[in-house]
């Protein structure tokens, strides 16, 4: 019998397929967060600003500054803010401010209807505030000077009357005194508890004595320049304090969406002892409160890690990489010097 020949086969040659670029699972989300934080926040609120030039230029802390330190952590950042903007709140002119000047609510047609909050108009306030707070914190002297003008040209045009009767101004310097406070203190108690390495101490009075700059370019005076003054000033104006019906509509058990709740319950974590009285958070037992606390540090710290260095704090880096001509600039503005502006010419001169 014949042995069986089997025929000759060419490999088959299969064509060389382009590399897909595949990233480990945070840099894959990384990548995603990146992309919207582009598309929402930097294209459309960064315009104008400027991290890299000109060379040299610290801006108004410097590259030695505990303020560059704790706002490159913009996930902690961002959080602070949040926390900020709860406790501030809580002053009824500023609740009312907001009602009758943000876009951050949608308007009914009866002055009496519940406000709902406007997601576009959230975004815009988030937008605006980010590139605030990075701006004059790591941005060339220049950028910081034109944010500060814009925030204030736009604090001149917020005045009006509560529906109880009382006038509210933006310009107030009581009112002003307040909300430098509640900033202050809401990003550094966020940088205490959720940043990966918070400054302590000595360190972190200095954040405090430095980031008065930044109120002083916004028109304020006596300011608190301590940790403890801080919190002494915003105990002062407990007798002012109250909860509006909006506050308490968007906290504590009101709130049912377990993402928002996570978030709500975090924010109310950072305050006080005397103002969470205020909004009736009672605080758990240390156990349960250090396992909540470290679930929200994984989250903030997981979303830096995943999307990295901001690349406004780089390019800032890189700024002073060669050295600064001085060791900080300072704000420039001087009391009573701003010009009379409406809304309109405001967001016309600086759009």
């Amino acid at each position: 019998m014949s042995p069986v020949r089997i025929p000759k086969i060419d490999a088959v040659r299969i064509p060389k397929l382009p590399a897909v670029p595949i990233g480990l699972p945070h840099q894959v989300i990384g990548r995603w967060l990146n992309d919207r934080f582009d598309e929402n926040i930097r294209t459309k609120f960064f315009r104008g600003m400027d991290f890299e030039n000109p060379a040299g230029d610290p801006g108004w802390f410097g590259p030695d500054s505990a303020t560059w330190y704790v706002h490159s952590h913009t996930p902690a950042l961002l959080f602070g803010l949040q926390c900020a903007s709860y406790l501030e709140r809580l002053d009824p002119s500023i609740y009312w401010m907001g009602m009758h000047h943000s876009r951050l609510v949608t308007r009914a047609d009866s002055p009496d209807a519940p406000v709902r909050v406007d997601p576009e108009g959230a975004n815009i306030r988030l937008g605006h505030s980010l590139a605030f707070f990075m701006g004059t914190a790591y941005g060339s002297t220049e950028t910081a000077e034109r944010l500060a003008r814009t925030v204030r040209a736009m604090h001149h045009t917020i005045k009006g009357v509560r529906p109880d009767g009382l006038a509210y101004d933006a310009d107030d310097p009581a009112w002003l005194r307040w909300n430098y406070a509640t900033v202050v203190w809401g990003i550094a108690t966020a940088h205490e508890i959720y940043h990966p390495k918070p400054l302590r101490g000595d360190d972190l009075e200095r954040y405090y004595r430095e980031f008065v700059r930044v109120g002083h370019a916004l028109g304020g005076t006596d300011l608190p320049e301590t940790k403890a003054d801080t919190l002494e000033c915003l105990k002062e104006y407990l007798p002012k304090l109250g909860l509006t019906y909006g506050n308490a509509a968007a906290t504590g058990s009101n709130i049912t969406n377990p993402a928002q709740a996570a978030v709500d319950w975090a924010i109310r974590d950072t305050m006080p002892t005397w103002a969470a009285k205020l909004v009736l958070h009672q605080r758990p037992n240390p156990v349960e409160r250090r396992a909540r606390r470290s679930a929200v540090w994984a989250a903030i710290n997981g979303v830096h890690l995943s999307m990295g260095e901001a690349p406004e704090f780089a390019a800032a880096r890189r700024r002073v990489a060669a050295g600064t001509t001085v060791p900080h600039t300072l704000p420039t503005y001087v009391l009573g010097t701003d010009p009379e502006l409406d809304r309109d010419e405001v967001e016309a001169a600086f759009s």
